[in-house]
């Protein structure tokens, strides 16, 4: 990583100095932010001071990013943050606070301003500052005029003393740069450690990005198959129904009957369509929501459902999830839970989706003993979400959901 070191102390002198240059203020600054914010939180006017204070290591953890490269230039530093999903500084705020980069970074910051720039500057004054004031002995014994006292310590009053002083900063000055040198490598490796994400974050990272890539190449999937069954084979359909329809109004009584097979017989087949094309992507839920589509499904159910739902537009990945999932919750109550009436309850709060399925069945609900439940639990744990099924023998069956999500 810092293999011109040995050829070029400099960079290491760039780097340690300007990590003293940051961690004073920096230390001055989270004092400040730190005494402020606790002393002014009973009054709630210091929690957006704590909140900037835990976001604090940021842009040191940026600054650090850049300053790595002092020392060899080269590629940046991997950046350990994902990008926001959603636009504005309130939505990044919140994907900040919930990364463990962040925290490593706040950690860092805290180590910079309590720790390490002090060390720096020990380092520098006791390989740099001390002997270039040792070789500048002669100059400031000629600017003084009788005697001058090097380093606070040594008193010299004549040149020859002076040119010692001299031979020693210089001597001293090239001792002392192999370990400068690696005290700067050590230095950047520390920060490197803290700072770079690891290797399982960016795995983890990355299968996030895919998941949710995934999801919303699924969504537009199933949103263009109905689109285009609607659209093309439905419009068939009915084209081909009212045909039939006209056919047997001036047919002969021999054919009229065949021709009216035909046309019921369309019918069906346009029905079992239609169910279909309500079953791939229900045109309710794309056109008016969660809510009305949750309504939609508990009148399509073979038992009895009570909704209250009062929801906002979601995203359509979360909606899509929670509605099948609600779906398969109502056919297994039709099927197998021998209940009389059902619930649904969902709610948005925090920034979270709940919704909760009850029955009055004979419970005994297994996830494990069927796909369709845990099927349930794998498509909501691709957007982060959590299914869980309690169901104790002779019931209620309660399935509850939670995903994460803002508004759209």
């Amino acid at each position: 990583m810092i293999s011109h070191l040995g050829r070029d102390p400099l960079r290491a002198v760039a780097y340690l100095l300007t990590g003293v240059l940051v961690g004073l203020p920096l230390c001055l600054g989270l004092t400040v932010l730190a005494v402020t914010g606790v002393a002014l939180a009973p009054v709630l006017v210091g929690l957006p001071l704590l909140a900037l204070l835990a976001l604090a290591g940021v842009p040191v953890g940026i600054l650090e990013r850049w300053r790595g490269r002092l020392l060899a230039p080269g590629p940046p530093w991997a950046n350990p943050h994902c990008t926001p999903a959603e636009p504005g500084l309130a939505a990044w705020a919140r994907l900040r606070l919930t990364e463990p980069a962040t925290w490593r970074e706040l950690g860092h910051a805290a180590l910079l301003a309590l720790v390490l720039w002090p060390l720096d500057l020990l380092a520098l004054t006791a390989a740099v500052a001390v002997p270039c004031v040792l070789l500048g002995a002669p100059l400031q014994l000629a600017l003084s005029g009788d005697d001058t006292r090097i380093v606070k310590l040594w008193l010299i009053d004549g040149y020859p003393q002076a040119a010692l002083c001299t031979a020693a900063g210089a001597v001293l000055l090239l001792a002392l740069t192999w370990p400068l040198s690696r005290y700067a490598r050590a230095r950047a490796a520390l920060t490197r450690l803290l700072l770079e994400p690891r290797a399982a974050e960016q795995r983890l990272a990355e299968v996030t990005r895919s998941r949710a890539r995934l999801v919303a190449a699924f969504e537009a999937e199933r949103r263009r198959i109905e689109r285009d069954l609607h659209d093309g084979a439905q419009q068939r359909l009915v084209a081909l129904s009212m045909r039939l329809g006209l056919l047997r109004l001036d047919a002969p009584p021999e054919l009229a009957a065949r021709l009216d097979d035909a046309h019921r017989e369309a019918g069906r087949v346009l029905d079992e369509l239609r169910e279909l094309i309500h079953g791939i992507h229900p045109r309710v839920l794309a056109d008016y929501g969660l809510a009305d589509a949750l309504t939609d499904a508990a009148d399509r159910s073979a038992v009895p459902v009570e909704v209250t739902a009062e929801l906002p537009r979601l995203p359509e990945a979360v909606e899509s999830a929670a509605y099948f999932a609600a779906r398969e919750a109502l056919a297994n109550v039709g099927r197998h839970s021998g209940a009389r009436r059902a619930w649904i309850e969902g709610r948005y709060g925090d920034g979270w989706l709940a919704m909760e399925v009850r029955d009055d069945g004979t419970g005994g609900a297994d996830p494990a003993r069927g796909t369709g439940l845990a099927g349930l639990a794998d498509r909501l744990a691709v957007l982060d979400g959590t299914l869980t099924v309690t169901s104790p023998a002779g019931g209620p069956t309660v399935l509850r959901l939670e995903i994460p999500c803002l508004p759209a």
